[in-house]
């Protein structure tokens, strides 16, 4: 990274602030980019990193404050206004249309035109082609976004900047689905990207890997700036302590438990195609892990033991009895209980309010005579969204406007809400910040401790 006093801003945003309706999203925020650094970003869901980033791209636009932009003063009225200025994002989960191609889709909506307006399929082609190799990618610009990996769908998107030539780059959650290779690999790029002179905002609740990334970070905590330290300065620990306001050493307690009878066990337990003979036991009062890389079959496995994908050979046992398992009805029926690895589109119906989120699972118990007790179902839902503290406006406020930590508690709480014996829990702390998944760490021990068996 260049030395900050001998090189002016690229982009600063000075004391914004932004409020929602009754929640003061950002108060008083700054952060100070220099072109050819790679900038952390970390705070707690809801400390207000969404929204800064909004307002950085054009999606918001502040109350109070002011952006700096090559030392002019800037309003980015929506976000084609701040990709004309140099400013692109890159999300968690890509973007990139499934049924066009990979040159298409880095030029979407600025496709090269002859005369007469007649695209220019080639020159395309052929540009794509360059910027992909510029970046070190063996990609075939005619494929299909939708035969790519997850990782292969970033440098797409990486490439798609580059065509806007971008000098600010904002990567949202980038290493949450990708294997260790996968992560190297990005971090040769966005090496190769600083020493081009790319000012980056890196947003990661993996702490770890920011050390040997990141140039400086910014903390933010409840809407609020906490400090901007040199990584060189600080530790694991020193960023967790500014984040969450306490130690590590409390963050992640564990109950002692004696465990109890076998609730689950699964003997060589098959799905063709999938996974193959896989076997173990877990006991009531007891946390058992299964590690894998990304394509191991942790997930299938999940999937099997809770009906989705039905094993094709081998037993599941409840309890010591031989359970036929065929649907998640047949599975809930048993006391079994799955929180999905992708909260969005397998844990959620987004569109929906919390509290029918939280009851969906349980929806005839607030039912009399084909009525529904609305009244009832909202204050049970409640009581379970107030035991997993999520912060919310109201329950009746569309799951899709939480932040990723508190959607991740409403499926924790819809699935609580079953008073289930058996808890399988597949990657429940995905994509959310420190705080929160102490707090799932900490349901999880209390839960072994009233005797739940977890997977």
């Amino acid at each position: 990274m260049p030395n900050p006093t001998e090189v002016r801003p690229i982009l600063e945003m000075q004391h914004v602030s932004k409020r929602f309706d009754a929640t003061q999203a950002l108060e008083d925020v700054s952060l100070t980019l220099y072109p050819g650094e790679v900038h952390a970003l970390i705070g707690e869901n809801g400390a207000g990193k969404s929204t800064l980033i909004k307002i950085m791209t054009g999606v918001h636009q502040a109350d109070a404050g002011e952006i700096i932009l090559d030392g002019s003063r800037s309003h980015f009225a929506d976000p084609r206004a701040a990709q004309q200025a140099g400013i692109a994002a890159i999300y968690q989960e890509p973007s990139l249309f499934p049924d066009l191609d990979i040159a298409e889709n880095i030029f979407v909506g600025r496709q090269p035109a002859g005369l007469g307006g007649r695209l220019q399929w080639s020159q395309m082609v052929e540009e794509a082609n360059r910027l992909l190799t510029s970046l070190g990618v063996h990609l075939d610009p005619r494929t299909k976004a939708r035969f790519l990996s997850v990782a292969e769908q970033q440098m797409v998107e990486i490439a798609r900047a580059l065509s806007t030539n971008a000098k600010i780059l904002i990567m949202d959650e980038p290493t949450s689905s990708l294997t260790p290779a996968e992560v190297s690999e990005l971090f040769r790029i966005v090496r190769q990207l600083r020493q081009g002179g790319t000012a980056i905002v890196f947003i990661s609740h993996r702490l770890e890997e920011l050390l040997d990334l990141v140039d400086r970070v910014t903390v933010l905590r409840d809407g609020h700036y906490v400090g901007t330290r040199p990584m060189t300065e600080v530790t694991v620990e020193n960023m967790i302590e500014m984040m969450v306001g306490r130690t590590l050493a409390t963050l992640f307690p564990k109950q002692t438990v004696t465990p109890g009878e076998v609730m689950l066990e699964v003997e060589h337990l098959t799905c063709a195609g999938m996974f193959n003979d896989v076997s173990f036991q877990v006991r009531a009062g007891e946390i058992v892990g299964v590690a894998g890389l990304v394509g191991a079959g942790r997930t299938e496995v999940a999937q099997s033991i809770f009906g989705i994908t039905p094993a094709t050979a081998g037993v599941i046992k409840i309890e010591g009895r031989e359970a036929l398992i065929r649907s998640p009805r047949d599975a809930m029926a048993l006391g079994l209980a799955y929180v999905p690895e992708d909260r969005q589109h397998h844990g959620l119906i987004l569109p929906m309010p919390i509290a029918q989120n939280i009851t969906l699972p349980i929806i005839n118990r607030f039912t009399r005579r084909g009525w529904l007790l609305r009244g009832a179902e909202e204050q049970a839902a409640m009581a379970f969204a107030d035991q997993m503290e999520v912060k919310r406006a109201a329950i009746t406020q569309q799951v899709r406007q939480l932040s990723g930590g508190n959607q991740q508690k409403v499926v924790l709480a819809k699935w609580l809400a079953t008073n289930p014996r058996i808890l399988i829990l597949d990657e429940p702390t995905r994509g959310i910040d420190v705080g929160t998944k102490s707090a799932v760490h900490a349901l999880m021990s209390e839960l072994a401790g009233r005797g739940l068996a977890i997977l």
